[in-house]
């Protein structure tokens, strides 16, 4: 084999640095702190570029909407919840900020948990270890109730908790999400996958009970869907089950002659996953609007969002 030599290298075609187009601007530099400044200041001294410059999109994006009564709906994983973020959700609901909520099963036992005792999550290793993980009597015994009752009362999953939980008085329940969607006549969804939540363990478990009212649950999702022009989706903390129903309930709206296409979507979490980026932040707005990807904590990121929001509304 002939020797490989290093190249060569001639004069070169070259060009000014002033003439060059460059990705990063001076102009666009993060301004330094100042004592005794707001959260609108702290915004506007954010660099206008990558994730700074995506969270100002979106702030502007979510109060946009709601100013112009278009829907913002939030779809998030049971995570949100165990990271104490209840209030920052309910807050947002009863300013009319978020206009529609979706969770996985896991949703209704954590929210539930909270408005029981005001404790939720509990450490999954050392119960597995012993046979213990999920067996809680109480939570299971109301969910597994109130999904019986669906049935009987016409209803969806998410509004039979929410309803249940203020019916029984629970002494939490102003911490609930379920019970202040029902309270507030705010959409409160829940996507189950059976067998992924504690309570299908239980013999009290009725899953076609549970089966029919997610069913009906997904149908007033896509309702929900159907009204997005214009609007914004946010998924927060679903890495499988809720970007898959986003996806097939915007295309059954579709289907359905719904125009839904100008609308902005964002996904939330710790890092990129497959199926947010292509089922959330890609595909839906192929058509028209924009995706964006904010990562970092819950407990951290999603607080931000929302004082930015409710500033920025007060501005508008």
């Amino acid at each position: 084999m002939k020797k490989i030599l290093p190249i060569e290298i001639p004069p070169l075609k070259t060009c000014s640095l002033k003439s060059r187009k460059s990705k990063v601007d001076r102009a666009d530099f993060a301004r330094t702190w100042k004592t005794g400044g707001t959260l609108e200041d702290f915004m506007d001294r954010l660099p206008d570029i990558l994730g700074a410059n995506d969270l100002k999109a979106v702030v502007s994006a979510i109060a946009t909407s709601r100013k112009t009564d278009k829907r913002v709906v939030m779809a998030m994983g049971a995570h949100v919840i165990k990271v104490g973020l209840n209030p920052v959700v309910i807050d947002m609901m009863e300013r009319g900020i978020i206009t529609a909520i979706a969770l996985n099963g896991a949703g209704i036992i954590h929210d539930l948990e909270l408005a029981m005792v005001g404790r939720t999550s509990e450490e999954v290793l050392e119960g597995l270890e012993q046979g213990a993980f999920g067996m809680a009597r109480d939570s299971a015994d109301f969910l597994n109730q109130t999904i019986s009752g669906t049935q009987k009362k016409s209803l969806g999953l998410g509004e039979a908790v929410g309803r249940a939980i203020i019916e029984e008085q629970l002494p939490f329940a102003g911490e609930s999400i379920f019970a202040a969607a029902y309270r507030l006549n705010v959409p409160a969804t829940v996507h189950v996958a059976i067998g992924t939540d504690i309570i299908h363990i239980h013999p009290e478990f009725e899953p076609g009970a549970v089966g029919r009212a997610s069913h009906l649950d997904f149908r007033l999702f896509a309702s929900v869907i159907a009204g997005l022009e214009e609007g914004v989706y946010l998924n927060v903390g679903s890495a499988v089950i809720l970007p898959e129903i986003f996806l097939k309930a915007l295309t059954l709206v579709r289907n359905m002659g719904h125009k839904v296409e100008e609308f902005t979507t964002v996904n939330m979490d710790f890092i990129r996953h497959y199926r947010p980026t292509t089922n959330v932040i890609t595909r839906p707005v192929s058509m028209g609007g924009k995706g964006y990807t904010l990562l970092g904590h819950h407990e951290i990121m999603f607080p931000l969002l929302a004082a930015a929001v409710i500033e920025k509304l007060a501005r508008l």
